[in-house]
């Protein structure tokens, strides 16, 4: 009864959300198809904060009085949208919307953005700041969001993007080699439902590997990954949600480990990892936000979106039950859709690009 009860608010939010015109989101099979007027919906979101400076929470270790000074002094690109890992999936989501739709009527003004904020002297300062004791700054997460955004440009058959490429991949190299310098360092993975979550910090250092044809980086990804994760058996997805995740630290190996596997292998681990996936009964309930003003609370709505590019992933490449994952994929994005823009920063300013990502991710497997 439960579960009837959930399908039948999930048909109704789903009824509402795409009901309104022009719809945003069109709903196909067992997928969600964004639409022109969606992305021009979504794109205003970071549009709006990318150059917006305060409210703004920074990760810097202030060494000296030096660095005492307005943020967008030493984050000149990545100042905005309140903090920098933000900021940076905030301008990959933008390039992914252009690519996707490039005659958005904000194109215009993303291309311009884009253009100032991602300039080659800015980025050097940005590098600058990968220094002494701020080498570790916004590891993993910070740094794999600024490896995705440069995948995506470096995949734009534009000429911004081309120039944009060129400017960024400095930025590029300090952080995938930090990845290569930091990796065998770690005697244990990090397993979260926020922002140090090691298994996405892989999995989106490793598409950049792909693209790149970084060999160095993509053995030592993958070295610890086995490392860490190849012999996890019964990950508990019943202790999931924590209170402030956005993230599932189940779901994120699962999708990881399926880049880093032989599909036979890959299908063999996951019986093992997460054996209940198999089954048709299989459910899992989408988080819920009590309070879409509270910074860590409305992190649930982005765990929603989160868990869907994961099942989708998972669907693809388990070998069994595709069709319940990527319904319950569907199922998750339906309830965390309509909150993507509640009016309150704290989900604004972050929560279009995880939408992005798993309705673009679904058709990029």
């Amino acid at each position: 009864m439960r579960n009837t009860t959930l399908l039948f608010l999930l048909t109704c939010i789903c009824h509402i959300s795409f009901a309104q015109g022009p719809a945003h989101y069109l709903s196909d099979g067992d997928t969600i198809k964004l639409t022109p007027a969606g992305a021009s919906h979504l794109a205003q979101l970071p549009l709006a904060c990318m150059q917006q400076a305060y409210p703004y929470k920074t990760g810097v270790v202030f060494t000296d009085t030096t660095l005492i000074q307005e943020p967008m002094q030493y984050h000149p690109a990545f100042y905005g949208c309140f903090d920098w890992h933000s900021s940076v999936h905030g301008h990959w989501m933008l390039v992914r919307l252009l690519k996707l739709f490039p005659d958005l009527p904000e194109a215009s003004s993303i291309r311009h953005k884009l253009a100032e904020n991602l300039s080659a002297t800015n980025i050097a300062k940005e590098v600058a700041l990968f220094e002494g004791l701020n080498k570790s700054f916004e590891r993993t997460y910070g740094w794999a969001w600024l490896l995705q955004l440069q995948t995506e440009l470096l995949s734009w058959e534009d000429s911004l993007g081309k120039q944009l490429s060129r400017n960024l991949q400095p930025l590029a190299n300090v952080l995938a080699q930090s990845y290569k310098e930091y990796l065998p360092k770690m005697n244990y993975a990090i397993r979260v439902g926020e922002h140090s979550n090691l298994a996405f910090g892989l999995r989106l250092a490793y598409d950049y590997a792909a693209e790149m044809g970084d060999a160095g980086l993509q053995d030592v990804i993958h070295q610890t990954a086995m490392r860490f994760y190849a012999k996890d058996k019964g990950c508990p997805l019943n202790w999931e949600p924590g209170g402030a995740d956005f993230l599932s630290p189940c779901l994120e190996e699962a999708d990881l480990m399926w880049r880093i596997l032989p599909a036979a292998e890959y299908r063999k681990w996951l019986k093992d990892f997460l054996p209940q996936l198999s089954k048709k009964s299989f459910d899992l309930e989408p988080g819920t936000v009590s309070d879409r003003t509270d910074g860590k609370l409305v992190h649930l709505d982005g765990l929603n979106l989160s868990r869907a590019w994961c099942l989708y992933g998972i669907a693809r490449h388990s070998g069994k039950n595709e069709q319940r994952l990527t319904a319950l994929a569907k199922a998750h994005m339906e309830v965390a859709l309509p909150h993507v823009a509640s009016g309150d920063y704290m989900g604004e300013h972050w929560l279009a690009s995880f939408a992005v990502y798993a309705l673009t991710a679904q058709h990029n497997l």
